[in-house]
């Protein structure tokens, strides 16, 4: 059991090493950083549409957050659609709730197309309020989710023992085990002639000439005509700095004495909130249960959330024992919504996918096909709604400004030049 560090949690017990590439190609056509779900959805998706293509990762596949996440799949988001209709309109939160549902199903298609033993079901998920403040809270999402188009209805369901004052049911959810799926996903990208390296860092990019990018990586030197960050964040220095927040969550896997194990997603309103689901791993039931989200880097004994959570867990599931617990990290769009789409302030033909909050399951696999179409035409019915250069920080304009703050004071310590600084917002 590992709490902090190395994240060694239920799902990475899973990675499996893919160590033998093909040759390199002169020039690939697009160039995969990252091999987490958005990558590995890119890279199956573009493979098949006849691109020739390369993933590189840093450490192995599914390490990071999508082998920490626990791997809830929903059509509503950490961004509810009440805020989302306010901060971007009626029509948009509706485009949101649309791209929601077809995430799950490309996941679901996926996995009768490649006969993936994934663990996948389909689910209804509950979100309860536990007092009044949470109340006028779920009443808001309520409305603003019957407005997106949501399959949503009020319950007095007890699918968990977690007293509530109100609660909703929302249709049309799924779970799965996330490195089943990507390593799955992987072998067919390879098998339709993709190439795969592991531990190959990227260093940098670099334009030659012919529209060619040249990637420095640990391993050598990658050439390729596109290329694409799924990193949750680009290094080095960027305007979506501005607009990221890491967020850390920390996860529970415990055993329960009773049996009483909840079929269905569950979540409450509390700040922050907890989040419930079971799963069988190794063929034992566990309660899977996350949540004391902090801001990463504003904590430093990260060690009392796990104890924090474990006890929160205890005051409504009889434990047996903790089987694992790890954390993972994510990043919080100041507006939102995600960033899917060019880079910006970077060459032409560099994409980014990142800023998904607690929702990467979805997005990754969103992203996926997003790129695939930006790289084969140029748009996407989704492109103007994640667009990265959008320029509004209305929608999140406080947490814009805190954002700002923490990068720049980051800058200070670095002893980096403030011109730097100048340039990115310049790019607005």
């Amino acid at each position: 059991m590992n709490r902090d560090g190395a994240l060694q949690s239920a799902w990475q017990q899973e990675v499996k090493k893919f160590d033998t590439p093909p040759a390199i190609a002169d020039v690939y056509d697009v160039a995969i950083i990252g091999a987490g779900i958005t990558g590995i959805t890119c890279a199956e998706k573009l493979q098949a549409s006849n691109k020739n293509c390369i993933v590189l990762e840093a450490v192995n596949i599914g390490h990071g957050t999508t082998g920490g996440t626990t791997a809830h799949l929903n059509t509503f988001f950490d961004s509810s659609y009440d805020k989302v209709i306010r901060d971007f309109g009626k029509d948009n939160a509706r485009l949101l709730a649309q791209a929601g549902t077809e995430a799950i199903a490309t996941i679901k298609a996926n996995v009768q197309k490649y006969q993936i033993d994934c663990d996948f079901e389909e689910k209804e998920a509950y979100l309860f309020a536990t007092d009044e403040k949470q109340a006028q809270e779920l009443d808001d999402l309520y409305e603003g989710s019957l407005e997106a188009g949501i399959d949503i209805s009020w319950s007095d369901a007890r699918t968990f023992p977690i007293p509530f004052v109100k609660q909703v049911r929302i249709g049309g959810q799924a779970q799965f085990h996330p490195v089943k799926y990507i390593r799955a996903l992987t072998e067919a990208f390879i098998k339709m002639g993709g190439t795969i390296l592991e531990e190959a860092r990227v260093q940098d990019i670099e334009e030659a000439e012919n529209e060619v990018l040249v990637l420095n990586t640990t391993k050598g030197v990658i050439r390729c005509r596109h290329a694409i960050y799924a990193t949750h964040t680009p290094p080095g220095v960027n305007l979506l700095h501005f607009r990221l927040i890491p967020w850390r969550s920390y996860v529970v896997g415990a055993r329960l004495k009773k049996g009483n194990y909840p079929d269905a997603l569950g979540y409450d309103l509390e700040d922050p909130y907890h989040y419930y689901r079971t799963h069988t791993i190794n063929g034992e039931q566990l309660l899977i249960a996350g949540g004391k989200d902090h801001k990463t880097g504003h904590e430093e004994n990260t060690e009392q959330f796990f104890r924090e959570l474990e006890a929160h867990v205890q005051q409504h599931y009889d434990i047996d024992a903790v089987a694992y617990s790890w954390s993972s990290q994510y990043y919080e769009p100041v507006d939102g919504l995600p960033y899917i789409g060019h880079l910006p302030g970077g060459f032409k033909e560099v994409y980014v996918a990142a800023g998904y909050n607690g929702n990467g399951m979805i997005f990754g696999t969103l992203a996926g096909t997003v790129l695939t179409s930006l790289i084969h035409t140029g748009g996407h019915t989704y492109k103007k709604l994640f667009d990265p250069s959008r320029v509004k920080p209305v929608a999140g304009f406080s947490k814009f400004v805190e954002q700002g703050a923490d990068f720049i004071s980051s800058f200070i310590k670095d002893k980096l030049s403030t011109e730097k600084i100048r340039s990115l917002v310049e790019l607005n």
